[in-house]
């Protein structure tokens, strides 16, 4: 095993040929049209033959980022974090399409929104927008990845996202934060508010 992620109640893990096993409750890409629980690891047949290099377990979704660059997608899709235009659930890992023709190289699932970096350092967004953790300004969902227009003058090298907030680093080493304010999250001091762009630290 190479990789590992904990979602809120399954979990993935990379081996070193590049295949996805995942167990725990949820959709967990093996097909099953209820919702199961899976005791032990049990290998994501759907993706087998593409490399994943990289995994990111949501509350109850998946994302699997494959060697070429693409990102795939299952599990449930209620805010559109699932990245293909709606708010269906997918039994079995999808290709998020909306991402064609960029090279993704990483990912981070949160709550029910995900964040990705291109090569060229860009940052994108999909999911649920209630606390403005999308950093498109405003509190919207977006179902499928849109670019957070925050960062076009910046180049982002890593990225969390939390269950409703996101926290990035730029290229000069500088940590910005947005989404849901509560408890002092974001790390503004005594500004608890929601950010709905990023903030710098």
């Amino acid at each position: 095993v190479v990789a590992v992620s904990a979602g809120d109640f399954h979990s993935l893990a990379i081996t070193a040929d590049g295949a996805v096993w995942s167990w725990g409750t949820g959709k967990l890409g093996h097909g099953d049209t209820q919702t199961q629980t899976q005791p032990l690891p049990k290998k994501v047949e759907a993706i087998a033959g593409r490399r994943v290099v990289a995994v990111s377990a949501g509350e109850a979704h998946s994302l699997a980022l494959t060697a070429d660059g693409a990102v795939w997608s299952w599990g449930y899709g209620v805010c559109g974090q699932l990245g293909h235009g709606n708010q269906q659930n997918q039994l079995l890992p999808k290709k998020i399409e909306a991402l064609a023709g960029r090279r993704v190289v990483a990912v981070s699932a949160g709550c029910l929104h995900n964040l990705a970096i291109t090569t060229d350092g860009s940052v994108w967004s999909w999911g649920g927008g209630g606390f403005g953790q999308l950093g498109h300004g405003d509190q919207q969902h977006q179902w499928q990845p849109k670019e957070v227009e925050a960062f076009a003058t910046q180049r982002v090298v890593a990225t969390s996202a939390g269950t409703d907030l996101c926290i990035a680093i730029t290229s000069d080493g500088a940590i910005f934060t947005w989404g849901e304010g509560r408890h002092g999250c974001l790390g503004h001091g005594v500004d608890l508010s929601n950010q709905l762009l990023p903030k710098k630290v």
